[in-house]
């Protein structure tokens, strides 16, 4: 029986310091007072609940909204941090699925399929230029792009377990 306390445990301490640190009007965490902020106490209190109380499935839901939590606190804020937030978002989702997949071996492929999108999503520009001639048909590519995400999912949906 997996331990059940942790997560709630973790939710109600990340709330309450955050509430009343926001009561307390110290100025020094005036920037950490917005909504980015519950997501990562959320995220942290499922990955505390995936590593404290070995239950591997709250690892990708930890890591998902721990990490859209800090980037949207880092977007804009940090000069480096890529400002593309749709392949940022499933980069992030990718790195949660890898990471599933070294404690309970599933989610490879998916991990994997994920983190083709993202490298596209966040590099695009780039691999038009280098492709250069063929950008035409790329462009027709980047335009029906989501049928086939649509596709690949209606096949995960109707295939059959072995």
């Amino acid at each position: 029986m997996k331990n059940q306390r942790i997560f709630p445990g973790i939710i109600l301490i990340g709330f309450g310091a955050y509430f009343l640190l926001q009561q307390a009007g110290i100025t020094l965490f005036q920037q950490f007072f917005t909504w980015p902020t519950l997501l990562i106490i959320v995220g942290i209190a499922f990955l505390g609940q995936a590593f404290k109380a070995n239950d591997q499935e709250a690892i990708l839901p930890g890591v998902i909204m721990t990490g859209f939590g800090l980037h949207f606190h880092l977007a804009g804020h940090v000069s480096i941090w890529p400002t593309n937030t749709i392949g940022m978002l499933i980069l992030i989702i990718s790195i949660g699925f890898f990471l599933r997949f070294q404690k309970t071996n599933t989610g490879l492929f998916q991990a994997f399929l994920f983190l083709i999108l993202a490298v596209l999503l966040l590099f695009y520009d780039k691999i038009a230029g280098y492709l250069g001639l063929l950008q035409n048909g790329m462009s027709l590519v980047w335009k029906f792009w989501p049928a086939l995400l649509i596709v690949v999912g209606i096949y995960f949906l109707l295939k059959k377990k072995k």
